[in-house]
């Protein structure tokens, strides 16, 4: 997906500018798009203004890979979790479109990434990036337990 967060052009309303700016983000579900995705929005950016005569200079920067767990830690944690807190413990959800930094290590190890639900039951929802964020601190005693539970699950098999 590409977003156009910034899109800047001329300053009165009554004239057409003659230069302007605009600067977003890409996101991409898998690494070879990832990979990929700089040159096919360079291609398309250049069919989509040249019509119009108008010159494009596209400056793309990679930036954080999108999150691909392995399946075997996946199932492990998932195991994990069903074992330690019970079976309603694990909710599969779509793969986010949001950048996460830990993409940056299971691009290099496998790995699983998991989302621990921190909303108190009956409680007001908040949106993680919000200042006023209201963590349920009794979350964290589950998190720890689930992942303690994968490690030892992970010795274990060794």
């Amino acid at each position: 997906s590409v977003v156009w967060g910034h899109i800047s052009a001329g300053s009165a309303p009554n004239a057409i500018p003659g230069t302007g700016y605009m600067a977003g983000t890409m996101r991409c579900l898998d690494r070879d798009a990832w990979h990929s995705a700089g040159e096919l929005l360079d291609e398309v950016v250049h069919q989509v203004a040249a019509p119009y005569g108008v010159d494009v200079r596209l400056e793309h920067t990679r930036g954080v890979p999108p999150v691909v767990n392995s399946e075997h830690e996946t199932a492990l944690i998932e195991a994990a979790a069903r074992a330690e807190i019970g079976e309603g413990a694990v909710v599969l959800t779509p793969q986010s479109m949001g950048g996460e930094d830990f993409a940056w290590f299971l691009a290099e190890l496998p790995g699983a990434m998991m989302r621990l639900g921190t909303k108190t039951p009956g409680g007001e929802e908040y949106d993680l990036h919000r200042g006023d964020y209201i963590l349920d601190e009794r979350a964290l005693g589950y998190g720890i337990q689930v992942l303690t539970a994968a490690a030892l699950r992970t010795i274990r098999d060794l």
